[in-house]
């Protein structure tokens, strides 16, 4: 198989388990990811604003500064934006149904999110994908200051969920950071093991 039809896999696959981590283990607990995630998902809990729709939203300015700054970043990251919005579009109305069949606790379910969510990405990063937003602005932050990376999306990861703690509930902010912890423990894996 070539390495752009895997890559279209690669593509689907990430953004069909990110939904699902998003639809299905986040959003009944109100609990958060880090990232444009995040930030869209306390629109959903405060607004009602669909999550998809606000990943679009939120992600907008980061990417015409990585058009302007840094073009390479923009392109490898567009297409996991819109697929992975889409898929959590298309998925959220089959959230009723996995629920009338699936009961799980709050921790596990954080837990579950955050494998879901960290499959998706480490799946897109083998390839050189990925969704873009806060990512995009951290290695953006990165190239300005010598700033690892690695901390600058730590610091705004966890600004996002203090931000959906303070706004929702301190609940929200003990599940959300199970669930970053547990996503980049995955991510990591998936994204660094051997093809």
């Amino acid at each position: 198989m070539s390495r752009v039809a895997l890559k279209m896999i690669a593509l689907v696959l990430g953004s069909i388990f990110i939904a699902c981590g998003v639809d299905f283990f986040l959003i009944p607990f109100k609990v958060l990811d880090g990232g444009i995630i995040g930030l869209a998902l306390i629109m959903k809990y405060l607004w009602g604003i669909e999550v998809g729709f606000s990943m679009l939203l939120c992600s907008a300015p980061i990417f015409i500064l990585a058009w302007f700054q840094y073009r390479p970043l923009f392109l490898s990251s567009i297409y996991g934006l819109i697929l992975s919005s889409m898929s959590i579009s298309f998925l959220e109305p089959l959230q009723y149904y996995f629920l009338y069949y699936i009961e799980l606790s709050a921790i596990m379910s954080a837990i579950l999110g955050g494998v879901g969510i960290g499959m998706g990405i480490g799946i897109m990063l083998r390839f050189g994908i990925s969704t873009g937003g806060t990512d995009l602005l951290a290695q953006y932050i990165s190239k300005l200051t010598l700033l690892n990376v690695g901390l600058i999306i730590m610091i705004i990861d966890f600004m996002i969920i203090a931000m959906g703690g303070f706004l929702i509930a301190m609940e929200t902010f003990v599940l959300s950071l199970i669930t970053i912890i547990v996503g980049g423990i995955v991510t990591g894996f998936i994204a660094h093991k051997d093809i």
